[in-house]
């Protein structure tokens, strides 16, 4: 099963065996990983799953879609490169091993 590093901004780590399918969201809620609020739901409505994906995975991600790129202009921290919605990804094989970090507020 892949495995996904959420470091929460004041450095606590949680690594998360999350299945195939699910999305970062759903991982950080399930897991107690309190820096994701995930208030829409997963629908890509409130923008408080927002995290940034570590550098060495963000080319394996796919594109971000038109309402991910509204929502992320939202975020209560600061958009950067590596933005993403936590909703949005959805965990592949290709992702095991992926670091997250995640900003101090999301609403």
């Amino acid at each position: 099963m892949p495995k996904v590093t959420y470091i929460e901004h004041d450095g606590r780590r949680f690594e998360v065996d999350l299945p195939e399918g699910w999305s970062l969201m759903q991982g950080a809620l399930l897991n107690g990983v309190t820096g994701i609020e995930g208030e829409c739901g997963g629908s890509c409505g409130c923008a408080t799953c927002h995290l940034y994906v570590d550098e060495a995975f963000v080319d394996r991600l796919p594109e971000i879609a038109e309402a991910e790129d509204e929502m992320l202009d939202c975020t209560v921290a600061q958009r950067e490169a590596n933005s993403r919605l936590g909703c949005q990804i959805k965990m592949t094989p290709d992702l095991d091993g992926l670091v997250v970090r995640l900003p101090e507020e999301q609403s």
